[in-house]
């Protein structure tokens, strides 16, 4: 071989060396919303399946929101996975989110497609979840309680330090908590609801699983969630009761998102179509997690709560998850229910 055929063939490889390179180079940063263990399981699996380098944060959705705010001038994420849909509809209202049509639109549910179409197809639904509440069944024995059947139950002063619930300013599980009880009530009762809650809250988490979390462990009785986190539990061997509340409840649509001016906007597209595919929507109840998924092929588990069978208030996505509506609730919580003694 010449040496000119010798350099050629040097200066091909380095070329083919430097797009594979760039090619395995290729990242995507996932704020993540759900149960860690869920965030985990996906960003491995994506990687797997693609070879992109996932950089995975986990946050509630409250907080993720947040700092999509901060970050808006200079964005450090990619997409937005998991996590109560208000907040998902607030970001897109104030155009945080990018807008995208997935090619698998077609295959998912009803409720999934509205949720899209109600943010201008800024966020999708992923998947759904009844709002309710569990109780450690061996605390309640303990402490001699009855069995709380109602969200008037939780009121009572029997229940006076037993409960928790999360923030509503960090977590959308305890903003659509506060949402529901605002229609389900109407406003002024719903508010005098949620100060004679406050009386019986021992603490207000971050995150909105962790009341089931604790109450799983003996550190409180009750613990105010979505119903599939109640069933996370008694999966893992808790001794938790679920609870659909009596008087009806509200549910979330659990929702994905672009984030306006990504900076890895080819792969935040390919993750956000990977994980509307049934097989990866199948996965969930692997990791422990047991909502309703989005794609109409989706397996659900069996343990899954079946909404067809709860009494589901038609909650309001588009009112509740605009972000004047929740900047106004939030704001008469801090100043009329936090801010009062416990």
């Amino acid at each position: 071989m010449t040496r000119r055929a010798i350099l050629g063939a040097g200066i091909l490889a380095a070329g083919m060396w430097a797009v594979s390179s760039s090619a395995s180079a290729e990242s995507l940063t996932i704020y993540c919303g759900v149960d860690e263990v869920w965030c985990q399981q996906t960003a491995r699996a994506f990687e797997e399946k693609t070879g992109i380098t996932v950089n995975m944060t986990r946050k509630s959705a409250g907080e993720i929101y947040a700092q999509l705010r901060a970050e808006a001038a200079n964005p450090k994420g990619d997409i937005w996975w998991g996590g109560t849909g208000d907040p998902h509809l607030q970001a897109a209202e104030e155009g945080l989110t990018e807008e995208y049509k997935s090619p698998l639109l077609d295959q998912l549910q009803p409720w999934a497609i509205k949720q899209a179409e109600t943010s201008g197809h800024r966020t999708v639904g992923i998947y759904s979840g009844a709002l309710g509440f569990g109780y450690n069944k061996d605390l309640l024995a303990k402490n001699n309680l009855p069995e709380p059947k109602c969200w008037a139950d939780l009121i009572k002063p029997e229940y006076k330090g037993q409960i928790q619930v999360a923030n509503p300013n960090s977590s959308g599980t305890a903003y659509n908590m506060l949402a529901t009880i605002v229609q389900l009530f109407g406003e002024e009762k719903g508010f005098e609801y949620m100060k004679a809650l406050h009386k019986n809250v021992n603490q207000y988490t971050k995150s909105g699983s962790a009341p089931i979390k604790a109450a799983g462990l003996g550190e409180t009785t009750i613990g105010i969630v979505f119903i599939h986190d109640a069933v996370s539990q008694v999966v893992a061997g808790f001794p938790i009761v679920p609870v659909t509340p009596c008087e009806g409840t509200g549910y979330e649509i659990g929702s994905e998102s672009i984030i306006k001016g990504a900076r890895n906007m080819e792969a935040a597209k390919k993750f956000y179509d990977w994980a509307l595919e049934a097989d990866v929507q199948s996965t969930a109840q692997d990791a422990g997690s047991f909502q309703v998924p989005s794609n109409k092929a989706a397996k659900t588990s069996d343990k899954a709560p079946d909404l067809a069978a709860i009494k589901l208030i038609d909650y309001d996505f588009k009112k509740y998850g605009s972000s004047e509506e929740r900047k106004r609730l939030l704001k008469k919580w801090d100043e009329e229910v936090a801010s009062l003694p416990q």
